[in-house]
């Protein structure tokens, strides 16, 4: 198992800058996802990793090699860094089968044929397209295309994989069957994974460690969990979550001894956090996080519905105090009535609080 080291990794395009300096390390073994929205220098990463971009300053290392450097005036090509990349685009040669698809690159690093057909054979195997060897990608579905990028990865060997959004042609049945499979490929074949996508649920779901980048900058570095329940600045907590989580501005101060957050249409009592008094905030508070009463509930707040969406397994319940809107997410089906009233309360341990200049999480500060 290899290592993927980043230092101080800066990439422009003429006069913009796309990356800012970053720094980022897979551990070998590790599952790394790069998220974040288009444009943010996700892909730009990874294209340097693999020898396809040349960055402006910076070093990278793939296990104890140094593969870039600026300083040092080092760049190996991608062809000997030894790393397997799957592409958005699956990149497979349309006017070769399947087993042409996968045998290309052993037979350019001249393997004898014998290791090509084991070679061959164990990869097909893996993503279970044993009879599909003969058939053209064009006879392919994408999932089936997917699964042949996959094994060509296999077939090589590559201690290092770099995905590129590998799943966002497939539809979200098939998604969610390869992210279960790129994982277990993963673990099999004992690889260090760095893996770009916008999606977080795939980096959720697929990632021992997530990189959030924003701008060209790295925004936050952390665990799957830490991400999701313990987001640094307001970026994150937006761009995590499904339903988005809710944010409201306004205010903590003491009233009667009582420690409340004022916002423009309701008020809520705070424990603890009298070092925030008089500071204005931004509260945030995850829809699942929100507990609902149809009957009316001492100091819970009273809110009018106005919106239903039921899901199947959950219910999505928009309801409005004032001019703010909660967004709300019940499990089960649930239907209600349009201006039907209900109250909710959320406890404080679930409460996020972050300035409202530096967007940081005050926790986090």
């Amino acid at each position: 198992m290899q290592k993927v080291q980043i230092n101080d990794l800066s990439i422009s395009y003429g006069n913009k800058q796309g990356v800012h300096g970053i720094d980022l390390n897979a551990k070998p073994g590790q599952f790394l996802t790069i998220l974040g929205p288009s444009g943010c220098g996700k892909t730009s990463t990874l294209r340097a990793i693999a020898g396809l971009e040349e960055p402006d300053l910076g070093q990278i290392i793939i296990g104890d090699r140094v593969v870039f450097s600026k300083e040092k005036a080092v760049i190996v090509p991608p062809e000997q860094r030894n790393v397997g990349f799957i592409f958005q685009s699956y990149a497979l040669w349309p006017h070769m089968t399947v087993e042409q698809n996968i045998t290309l690159a052993l037979k350019e690093k001249k393997f004898n044929l014998k290791e090509i057909q084991v070679r061959l054979r164990q990869a097909l195997e893996m993503v279970q397209m044993e009879e599909y060897s003969a058939r053209y990608p064009s006879e392919l579905s994408g999932g089936q295309q997917q699964r042949v990028a996959v094994s060509r990865l296999i077939a090589l060997k590559s201690g290092i994989l770099l995905m590129d959004e590998p799943l966002s042609n497939l539809d979200s049945k098939l998604r969610i069957e390869m992210r279960a499979e790129i994982r277990r490929l993963h673990d099999e074949l004992s690889a260090t994974t760095v893996y770009v996508t916008h999606d977080q649920t795939e980096a959720l779901t697929l990632s021992d460690k997530i990189i959030v980048m924003n701008e060209g900058r790295i925004v936050q570095n952390d665990n799957p969990y830490n991400i999701y329940h313990h987001p640094k600045n307001i970026f994150v907590a937006e761009f995590i979550g499904e339903p988005q989580m809710n944010f409201f501005k306004g205010q903590i101060a003491v009233n009667s001894s009582l420690t409340t957050f004022f916002c423009r249409d309701f008020q809520i009592p705070i424990y603890g956090k009298k070092e925030l008094i008089n500071k204005k905030l931004i509260l945030a508070i995850r829809p699942e996080n929100i507990e609902l009463s149809m009957a009316k509930r001492e100091n819970w707040l009273h809110l009018l519905v106005k919106s239903i969406q039921p899901t199947g397994p959950n219910t999505i319940i928009q309801a409005q105090v004032g001019g703010s809107v909660f967004t709300i997410l019940q499990p089960g089906f649930i239907t209600l009535e349009l201006n039907k009233s209900l109250w909710i309360n959320f406890e404080p341990k679930d409460m996020h609080f972050f300035d409202i200049d530096t967007g940081l999480n005050i926790v986090s500060e």
